[in-house]
């Protein structure tokens, strides 16, 4: 089989492993009564429920969202009082179930539905993930190409490589979170700086296409900035640090006896063979910078998949939850799954020994 191949099944099945762990134990925590979803909407404040009622509209609660059904397969109970044999008892539900019918769904594209008002994850994610994108992939990218411009630099080992060393460290001492408040309270505070807005997307009806894309820019500067500045001192130093050990090696003393300069070697001889090790770590950026959305939507109120992920948590939308943790899964094992080809096609002896 196929290196390539192997590593996709591999990948697809632990996907699978970890998506139904966190699906039974998010259902295993589901609300027992579904009180929270829905048994007292659009009632008025004078309605008063029997106890019969009550246990009714629980129950059709439940019904709705599929939670009157086994967990699993089957069901381990405990032994009797007396039994001689103290071995649990195993009660087979067949497919009638909630992980089936959750499985089956998720074959067909479908994550369920809201806990909360009925959509279904698969639309909420849809209108979700496109506005996080909007500022997750651009900080990505900024960031890994900066990361590369910037270790290129300090690896000429300037005069003010030091410096700019030691910033970096302070930069990614600062948490998310810290990072985010701080930009917004020197940039989009009336007290210091005005230079743009403190939360939204800047959505207007009244823009033209290019206007709109613009605005939204203007808006989400403070956002891709915070993502930037948080993933781009690690991958410039780590990027660094490998440049230096690849400058000591015997092919640079060659190169520099041909008369080629320090930066000459590292464009055209040292960047690549320092790049391999770093792939890894850029395998875990842009799933990094989508886990990193969610503090970031929350403390900018933009309405992205780091809020929903915030909402579902909040209001315990388990379904929402599931499905929003699955995207930031799928994106973390297809970007590995990219990073462990592009390590082969960047060293041959990788494709040698695979052939």
């Amino acid at each position: 089989m196929p290196p390539l191949l192997r590593q996709i099944l591999t990948s697809t099945l632990s996907a699978w492993v970890i998506a139904s762990i966190i699906f039974l134990l998010s259902r295993s925590m589901s609300p027992a009564d579904g009180e929270q979803f829905g048994l007292t909407e659009n009632m008025p404040g004078t309605t008063v429920l029997t106890v019969a009622q009550q246990q009714a509209a629980r129950q059709q609660v439940r019904n709705r969202l599929g939670l009157s059904q086994p967990l699993f397969y089957f069901t381990l109970h405990a032994p009797p009082a007396g039994a001689h044999l103290l071995l649990p008892r195993l009660s087979w539900h067949g497919t009638a179930n909630q992980y089936h019918a959750w499985a089956r769904g998720l074959a067909q594209g479908q994550m369920g539905t809201s806990y909360r008002n009925g959509t279904p994850v698969t639309d909420l994610l849809a209108t979700a993930l496109p506005r996080t994108l909007q500022f997750t992939l651009p900080a990505a990218l900024a960031a890994a190409a900066l990361a590369v411009l910037l270790a290129t630099r300090l690896a000429a080992r300037l005069w003010w490589r030091t410096a700019v060393i030691n910033l970096l460290l302070i930069l990614d001492s600062i948490p998310l979170f810290l990072l985010a408040l701080l930009l917004l309270l020197l940039l989009a505070n009336p007290d210091m700086l005005t230079w743009f807005p403190a939360y939204g997307m800047g959505e207007a009806d009244d823009l033209s296409g290019w206007n709109q894309m613009m605005n939204t820019v203007y808006y989400l500067t403070l956002p891709t900035l915070s993502l930037i500045l948080v993933t781009l001192p690690g991958l410039t130093v780590q990027l660094e640090a490998a440049l230096q050990r690849e400058l000591a090696m015997d092919y640079v003393t060659t190169a520099r006896a041909k008369g080629l300069s320090t930066q000459q070697i590292i464009r055209r001889h040292a960047l690549r063979n320092a790049l391999l090790p770093l792939l890894t770590l850029l395998a875990d950026l842009l799933p990094a910078v989508l886990a990193g959305a969610v503090v970031v939507e929350v403390i900018f109120a933009l309405p992205g998949m780091g809020q929903l992920l915030s909402d579902a948590a909040t209001a315990r939308d388990y379904p929402v939850l599931l499905g929003a943790l699955l995207v930031i899964l799928v994106a973390r094992l297809t970007a590995y799954i990219l990073a462990d080809a592009a390590y082969r096609l960047a060293d041959p002896r990788l494709q040698k020994s695979a052939a």
